[in-house]
């Protein structure tokens, strides 16, 4: 892949943002090992585009080993960027990323996080930084990620591109949860069946397998999330409407905790539609 390739690849999204977030998030993470963000950069220093796709590349592999190369450099790249484009959520973004790894002051994250979401309100990598930097696993706290759905939850239309951001939230939990051991593993399961959790559950298994009822990019990634957490929670029988629609699309994440992804979602999909074969009969 050339930089005129990537840079042809996000020029065609417009002011779609949902794309755009999409599309960069996943080509930072395929070229992260490579110079091509750099090369796109020395190429046109002055670019939107080069300066907030370096950026997230340098996010991407900042989240891979929990530092920045440059943090002041991407810093600058990221306002760089904002100047140049200023109804572009995508640096606000990137700078979310970074506090996640440099680990801002709260209030400092707030204000980053209504210069993102004052640009697309519903932007769906804007909402999984925020989880990242509020998790546990970061230096937050899981009281700190529910009190942040607790906050948003009424406010997200049902058909949001972040519409997946609580039950992603619960799933990190749970894994969370079965990764401590003990009698915290043991228990895990007990997370599935309590309010709110049980409810969002309920909700996006009616909801979510709808036909065309999400259409933002990363729609696959989220029917994922759904069918690993119904799954997880022992209802495999209702996931066999998100596993019909994935039609064997599979993510790493969640898949992976337990196990090989692809191993595991065929494992699981096959569960499901045998439980959903005997309860039907």
């Amino acid at each position: 892949m050339d930089v005129a390739l990537i840079s042809a690849f996000l020029d065609g999204t417009g002011n779609d943002w949902d794309r755009r977030s999409h599309r960069i998030s996943v080509l930072a993470q395929f070229v992260a090992a490579t110079e091509i963000a750099s090369a796109w950069l020395a190429q046109e220093p002055h670019s939107a585009d080069a300066l907030v796709f370096h950026s997230w590349v340098d996010l991407a592999r900042g989240l891979r080993t929990r530092r920045l190369e440059d943090a002041s450099q991407m810093v600058s790249n990221c306002y760089e960027a904002a100047d140049l484009r200023p109804d572009d959520p995508l640096p606000w973004i990137a700078l979310l990323g970074a506090a996640r790894i440099e680990r801002y002051r709260q209030r400092d994250v707030d204000s980053i996080w209504r210069e993102a979401t004052g640009r697309d309100r519903w932007n769906r990598e804007a909402y999984l930084q925020m989880l990242g930097y509020l998790s546990p696993q970061e230096g937050g706290s899981s009281p700190q990620v529910l009190d942040f759905i607790d906050v948003v939850r009424p406010r997200i239309p049902a058909d949001a591109p972040c519409a997946a951001a609580e039950l992603t939230a619960y799933v990190r939990q749970y894994q969370g949860l079965v990764g401590q051991g003990g009698v915290q593993a043991l228990t895990a399961r007990e997370l599935w069946i309590g309010q709110p959790v049980a409810a969002a559950l309920d909700k996006a298994s009616v909801m979510w397998v709808k036909p065309d009822f999400f259409g933002h990019a990363a729609a696959l990634a989220d029917l994922n999330v759904l069918a690993y957490a119904l799954c997880a929670a022992g209802r495999a029988p209702d996931a066999a409407g998100a596993f019909r629609l994935l039609r064997a699309k599979v993510t790493y994440w969640p898949w992976h905790f337990d196990g090989a992804a692809v191993t595991e979602f065929e494992q699981q999909r096959a569960r499901s539609t045998r439980s959903r074969s005997r309860r039907t009969f």
